[in-house]
Parts: structure tokens; sequence; C-alpha cells
């Protein structure tokens, strides 16, 4: 039996290049562990990508995965199923140009067929508790990042949920 996994991913830019920061938020079994990272270069997109990356890669064994994203960029790659068309297109697009961020695209395909995944999308700035964590991490790491340069960091496992 594969262990339950939910997580929560949020991306955040200070100027779209600029500065960016992304965080997740993972809950097994009553615990829960926050991690978050920034660039001091970097897009939106990336960090979006990034958190939901970085959140997937501490699952030591194939889980099932309940993932939320306020992102619509990385949410309709899979309800859309446009990562599957742009692998089968060579990593182009429909118009026929690369696909922007093909580096986390790939990293993010590759751990979406080691987990199964339930996508989830929720509205950012709504006021579910686990989002507006995250995006409150996000920023501050994006700030941190601005001034600092590349981090990234793994709070351990905490109490109760």
């Amino acid at each position: 039996m594969h262990k339950q996994v939910i997580i929560y991913t949020d991306g955040s830019c200070l100027g779209n290049p600029g500065a960016g920061g992304w965080a997740a938020t993972l809950i097994y079994g009553g615990k829960r562990r926050e991690l978050w990272g920034g660039e001091p270069d970097t897009t939106n997109n990336r960090m979006e990508l990034t958190g939901a990356i970085k959140a997937l890669e501490q699952l030591k064994e194939s889980c099932l995965v309940e993932l939320y994203t306020d992102s619509q960029y990385v949410m309709n790659a899979f309800a859309k199923k446009w990562l599957y068309g742009w692998q089968k297109n060579g990593w182009k697009t429909s118009g026929n140009k690369p696909v922007k961020n093909q580096d986390l695209w790939e990293r993010l395909a590759e751990l979406n067929t080691r987990h199964s995944i339930t996508w989830r999308h929720v509205r950012g700035h709504q006021g579910q508790a686990e989002n507006e964590r995250c995006d409150s991490l996000a920023r501050q790491a994006a700030q941190q990042a601005g001034e600092t340069g590349e981090f990234s960091c793994l709070g351990e496992y905490s109490g109760e949920c």
C-alpha cells in the first residue's frame, strides 16, 4: 500500500523576471514539513514549477499524492494534457516553438511518473490556509534571494496538523 501525501505549493517573483521564491508544505500521517527556497534572477513560472518539483523530490518512495497548486500554468500542463503534447512534439508547443522551462518540465514529468499524483487547483489569495502559508513563505524566499542569492531550506516535520 502506498503512503498518501498531501502537498501544497506556490511560487513568487519580485518582478518577472526578478528575484523569486518557491515553497511547499507536505502533510503525511498527521505531520507536516515546510520547505522553501529562492533564486536571484528567475520567473514566476519557474518558481511555481520548482515548488512542485522540490516537494515531490522529498518523497523517498512511490506515493499517492494530492498536489494543490494555484498556478494555472502548472495545472493546465496536466489537466489539459499540454505536457504530453509537448513531449510528443519533441518539446515544441502547438505553434512549433520551444517549450519554455523545458528543464523543469522534464524533471516534473519524471516525478509525475514515479508517483500517482492527483493535480488539484486551488484559487490563490482566497483564504485557503495551506496555500496562504506557501504564498507567504515563497514571498519571503523571493525577498531573501534578492538580498543573498540562491538558497533552499527544509523544515523538520512538525506535530499534528
